[in-house]
């Protein structure tokens, strides 16, 4: 057996205006979608288990559910195993990423799929290549639409700033506490509602994408020195900037101002492409836990993570 796990994601500032060319700052995550491999002569099967599915097993051959139904993992998993013309596998995928949430599912498991297979048949991929292929598989599966930053976040982990180039960053570790809508999101239908937006109105969205782009960088020097009030005020400012160009939901603002009132959070801001999925907060000093209760009670679902974690590696522990 072989067995490869790669980290999830948050964007930390810059989410569509980073598709206009502005600054964005994410953080690989120390949630994880680990991908084992076992040899099956005769057959391609993928089981699956995630924080929201009860699990699944689905034939790629004979195309049978074999249990519970088939959803997201499947999608990503078969695009991998099609690229390097995997066989006679069974492939067992288990992650607590909860998917369509932002938080860069996807790209972790095709990364994590993508690594186990390069140790198991020896392909020779480099990180960078693992990458690469891995955002190309992705952006296929999703038409077009998969974030060089997500899955170079899956294979390299820590931070990273993207602009025109992607550029990785030495910071230090953020806890940050994650609310979820249990509302998955549609990253193609944001994206080109917030484009759309901009060709209609470039004169007044234009300069909101300059300030997100703005934020991003400043954001940098304020994790470098955890000047964490003003990180939070970047925060809550990036998120106004959001709403206003109509990616916020009001399940998304009540875990936000949920978070700043009696979750006492520095800040707090939708992540990723908005319209449900997730939202970040930064604890005050002392920790999360009333934070988590506060998401909890506005009828989110309420976890801390770390920022900055390892990037894809193998796992021994099978």
């Amino acid at each position: 057996m072989t067995a490869a796990s790669a980290p999830g994601k948050v964007i930390l500032f810059g989410e569509h205006a980073v598709v206009s060319g502005a600054t964005a700052l994410g953080g690989a995550i120390d949630l994880r979608a680990k991908v084992t491999l076992q040899d099956l002569p005769g057959r391609i099967l993928i089981d699956a288990n995630n924080l929201t599915l009860r699990g699944f097993s689905f034939d790629l051959i004979t195309g049978q559910v074999l249990s519970a139904e088939a959803a997201h993992a499947t999608r990503y998993v078969s695009a991998v195993l099609k690229e390097y013309e995997a066989k006679d596998l069974r492939v067992k995928v288990e992650s607590n990423l909860p998917p369509a949430a932002g938080l860069g599912s996807s790209a972790a498991i095709v990364v994590a799929t993508t690594a186990a297979l390069n140790q198991h048949f020896g392909l020779g991929l480099s990180r960078k290549e693992i990458a690469s292929d891995a955002h190309r598989m992705e952006k296929a599966v999703q038409q077009g639409l998969g974030s060089p930053m997500d899955t170079a976040l899956a294979t390299f982990g820590g931070y990273l700033q993207i602009s025109r180039r992607v550029q990785p960053l030495d910071l230090p570790s953020l806890e940050i506490v994650v609310g979820y809508t249990e509302r998955a999101h549609d990253t193609r239908s944001e994206v080109e509602k917030v484009q759309s937006l901009l060709a209609r109105y470039p004169d007044l969205v234009g300069p909101i994408f300059q300030a997100i782009g703005a934020i991003s960088s400043r954001a940098v020097s304020l994790i470098q020195e955890q000047r964490l009030e003003e990180l939070g005020e970047m925060m809550n400012i990036n998120h106004g900037l959001l709403e206003a160009v109509g990616v916020g939901t009001r399940e998304l603002s009540e875990l936000v101002y949920a978070s700043r009132g009696a979750g006492s959070a520095y800040g707090a801001k939708l992540t990723g492409a908005g319209g449900g999925g997730c939202m970040i907060a930064l604890p005050p000093t002392g920790g999360s836990a009333a934070l988590i209760t506060a998401l909890r009670q506005a009828k989110g679902t309420a976890f801390s993570v770390k920022t900055g974690s390892e990037g894809v590696r193998l796992e021994r522990d099978l």
